[in-house]
């Protein structure tokens, strides 16, 4: 198939979102929303096996809106689509749902540039360094949603504890994608920690996000040296966990990610925001938004709860030892 004509028809699926609608006639309209995710339609799903959307609907549910009865989801996946998604944007907004819930702030912002009037909540990496709001206190306009870190800053936290962990920390692999290597604010904020700490970061750069990529780019890091590996928070990451993990035990590459499930999956350790708890709390707006709330009005809550998970049964596998004084600050160790 050529390209061109993979464009146009993933552009076309797009035209077409995956949905799940009431057939059965109900006593008033149902709410539309659409969930637009870099992730796979696979997994943004309350079955798809990722414990936030477990939780986004679950909360949803309690709020009392049910997919299938008074609610209508339609679906659209960046994965794999050309960044800065400009013509999934339009695709969705040509829909006219009523809100938009984005779980990325790359894919927030170019749905900010087509629609002023359809409610966003996004669940983003420091929504101000993105140039998605100029303010967390008052978004204004028609975004609000809730920043998953604690600023860039986080990721330095995050180069800290796995240099921590490491007996030979010289160098380390940065896994992200080449376009948010160049554009991430949390790319520039890594490289400015590892250089800080005398780290050689090593960004052997995924150009897409299929099975082959990520192979290619483990073996390139294993040729590189590098002693480690940290993790972007990026959606497609999560996509592709189990593979991911996979990838870790074959290569003996101890590894630092910022989602606790990943380590519950094999990774040796994790740093980050609960993302149970920030999933629910963009259901909650999203509740608000629906009853009559303007999300310019609505500040962008920030995750307060960071884990420290660590998994003691990789770290074996690795041969490593953890240091004690990582183990007595880690939220939880797994055995």
């Amino acid at each position: 198939m050529k390209r061109r004509e993979f464009i146009v028809l993933v552009s076309g699926a797009l035209a077409c979102p995956i949905s799940v609608r009431a057939q059965a006639q109900q006593p008033s309209q149902p709410h539309r929303i659409a969930i637009v995710s870099p992730n796979s339609p696979s997994d943004v799903t309350e079955k798809g096996g990722l414990p936030e959307f477990l939780a986004f609907f679950a909360e949803l549910r309690r709020l009392g809106y049910i997919e299938g009865q008074n609610l209508v989801v339609d679906r659209y996946s960046a994965l794999g689509l050309k960044e800065p998604f400009s013509e999934l944007a339009t695709s969705v907004v040509r829909q006219k749902p009523d809100l938009i819930f984005a779980n990325a702030a790359r894919v927030v912002r170019p749905l900010k540039l087509v629609t002023t009037s359809i409610p966003i909540v996004g669940l983003m990496a420091d929504p101000v360094a993105w140039g998605v709001v100029e303010s967390l206190s008052r978004p204004g306009g028609n975004i609000t949603g809730v920043a998953v870190d604690a600023g860039i800053e986080i990721n330095g936290k995050q180069l800290e504890l796995l240099k921590e962990l490491l007996p030979q920390p010289s160098s380390v692999g940065y896994l992200t994608s080449r376009f948010l290597w160049k554009a991430h604010p949390a790319a520039a904020a890594v490289r400015e920690a590892a250089q800080r700490m005398g780290i050689s970061l090593v960004g052997v750069l995924l150009e897409s996000f299929q099975e082959a990529e990520y192979r290619r780019v483990f073996a390139a890091m294993k040729q590189e040296g590098v002693a480690g590996i940290l993790v972007s928070l990026q959606a497609e990451n999560v996509t592709y966990r189990k593979l991911i993990a996979e990838l870790v035990r074959d290569n003996r590459l101890p590894t630092l990610y910022p989602y606790r499930n990943f380590v519950e999956l094999g990774w040796l350790m994790s740093y980050g925001p609960s993302t149970a708890e920030y999933y629910r709390r963009a259901a909650g707006q999203i509740d608000e938004i629906l009853k009559g709330g303007k999300p310019g009005d609505m500040p962008i809550q920030q995750a307060t709860k960071f884990e420290l998970v660590i998994n003691l049964k990789t770290a074996k596998a690795l041969g490593l030892t953890i240091p004690p004084s990582l183990l007595a600050r880690a939220d939880e160790v797994i055995e």
